[in-house]
């Protein structure tokens, strides 16, 4: 089989997936209506993402957009208003291959409470959310689609692949897509422990449980993740 042959089997098995990936979100109510969106760096340079207004539940395989390296359309319909936001966490973030964002319940609500750190939203409730998601970050309210979002991931400066985009939902990185999905997911969980457990002086892992996850399961968390 050639390079090329190999690069063309390779995108079919990642369009197909995002469709996979994308209706098991949306089918467990992960993120309604045309909400949310998918993205994929490809080995030839550019990425696929799910187009403007398309459900997660119902993507065709062909239909996703295909963009070049500087995120312009080569194919497909026309891209989700997300992509900003996509190609600031590329940019920043050299090992992300996948970016899942969704407008999940609990991780919106979340980032609507007044007292979540913008360095760490969540404690450190769980070994599993800490060895998925690492720490996340909370940034501002920017509007659906605003350019300016892009400079708010950069300011970050790579540090985080789990991030909370103020009363919108969660935006996660991961090396392959079916990272970024499984760590979506356990930030959704995360945040609703976290709603559940409010007001209840609930029992976080210690610093020592937090240093032992870090030395054997290589977790790695930014400066001044999990403080609190």
């Amino acid at each position: 089989m050639t390079a090329k042959s190999t690069e063309t089997s390779n995108e079919t098995r990642l369009r197909e997936d995002i469709c996979r990936f994308g209706r098991s979100l949306f089918e467990r109510g992960l993120t309604p209506g045309s909400s949310g969106n998918i993205s994929v760096r490809l080995d030839g340079g550019g990425w696929l993402v799910t187009p403007t207004n398309a459900s997660l539940g119902f993507l065709d395989p062909a239909k996703l957009s295909r963009l070049d390296e500087h995120g312009h359309l080569v194919s497909g319909d026309a891209p989700t208003k997300e992509v900003p936001l996509h190609t600031a966490l590329y940019d920043t973030r050299g090992s992300a291959r996948a970016i899942v964002h969704l407008h999940s319940t609990h991780s919106v609500a979340l980032s609507m409470l007044p007292e979540i750190d913008p360095r760490a939203a969540l404690p450190a409730m769980t070994a599993y959310y800490l060895m998925k998601c690492g720490a996340t970050a909370l940034v501002p309210y920017f509007r659906p689609g605003d350019p300016a979002v892009a400079d708010a991931i950069k300011g970050l400066a790579g540090k985080y692949s789990s991030v909370l985009l103020a009363n919108h939902g969660p935006v996660v990185a991961g090396d392959t897509l079916e990272a970024a999905v499984f760590a979506t997911e356990e930030l959704e969980e995360t945040a609703k422990l976290y709603l559940l457990l409010r007001g209840m002086n609930p029992r976080y892992l210690s610093p020592e449980q937090v240093a032992d996850l870090v030395k054997v399961f290589g977790v790695t968390l930014p400066e001044h993740g999990h403080e609190h």
